[in-house]
């Protein structure tokens, strides 16, 4: 705008100090038609850029988040596929320590000393035991046999990986509590041996006690066999839950078999949920 001159003295009141150029005029207000068909449009807009933030919003979490944002598979799943994608040391560690796990509270040392290949239930175990197994579907048996630190023990341990569900392990677990089908003899894992080694010659008459574990929160079958380094025969092999009753006298209890059975298998089964959780976890 340009600027003003100032007032001449002496001069009349009524001089414009203003052009008439220069004032500003108000703009003419617009029909009653066009003012509804503007405040229409105007809200029109708001909603659309207001859905559309919600949208937005929605859609960059989704993109932030990536591949967080599915769904991972859980625990269970994860642990079907660890027996091909998992070392051999993970699964079945070179040594294990059992505190507190020999008769009487005493510590235990287990060293592995051999790991069978892959193998199919009919291939690994014997037939009866084979037989049940294929209600849930024998995917896979893995297996390694350890002694203890002294040579007077050789335990083989095995995990069989099946094709039944959660719900279908939950149901076979219940059926081998309600019959029994851990104690029965026909139900004997079999043993894995070398050629040499203190494993060498255990087979099936040196079996002397065993357990069987359904885990119903994986699809996974383990046992554990138990027997004598120096390879007797054993005419009446025990369950290893009754091996470790302190009141046993027979010669597999006496010898602290039972605990070797079930202090191998507690470790192993412990090493495959740590296994799986581990598997499972959110990468950070």
């Amino acid at each position: 705008m340009p600027a003003v001159p100032p007032k001449p003295v002496g001069a009349p009141l009524h001089m414009a100090s203003v052009l008439p150029s220069d004032i500003p005029r108000p703009e003419p207000e617009p029909p009653a038609e066009r003012r509804s068909v503007a405040r229409t449009v105007a809200a029109a807009v708001a909603l659309v850029t207001g859905v559309g933030l919600v949208v937005g919003a929605a859609t960059g979490s989704l993109l932030s988040d990536g591949p967080s944002a599915q769904a991972r598979p859980g625990a269970y799943e994860v642990a079907r596929g660890l027996w091909h994608a998992t070392p051999v040391d993970t699964l079945f560690p070179p040594r294990l320590e059992g505190d507190g796990a020999g008769p009487g509270g005493a510590d235990r040392v287990w060293v592995r000393v051999a790991v069978a290949p892959p193998a199919d239930c009919k291939e690994g175990l014997d037939a009866a035991l084979a037989r049940e197994l294929r209600r849930v579907g024998c995917e896979k048996l893995l297996r390694a046999t350890y002694t203890d630190v002294t040579r007077s023990s050789v335990t083989t341990v095995g995990m069989v990986f099946t094709a039944a569900g959660a719900a279908k392990m939950g149901r076979f677990e219940d059926r081998f509590e309600e019959r029994e089908l851990a104690a029965r003899t026909d139900m004997l894992p079999r043993a894995y041996g070398t050629e040499t080694g203190p494993a060498a010659g255990f087979g099936a008459g040196q079996r002397a006690t065993w357990t069987v574990r359904v885990l119903s929160d994986a699809p996974v079958v383990l046992y554990a066999v138990t027997g004598f380094a120096d390879g007797r025969a054993v005419t009446e092999p025990q369950p290893a839950n009754e091996a470790v009753h302190p009141d046993t006298t027979t010669a597999p209890a006496q010898a602290g078999l039972g605990h070797d059975a079930e202090g191998i298998a507690d470790r192993v089964e412990r090493g495959l949920r740590k296994t799986s959780a581990k598997a499972t976890e959110s990468p950070r």
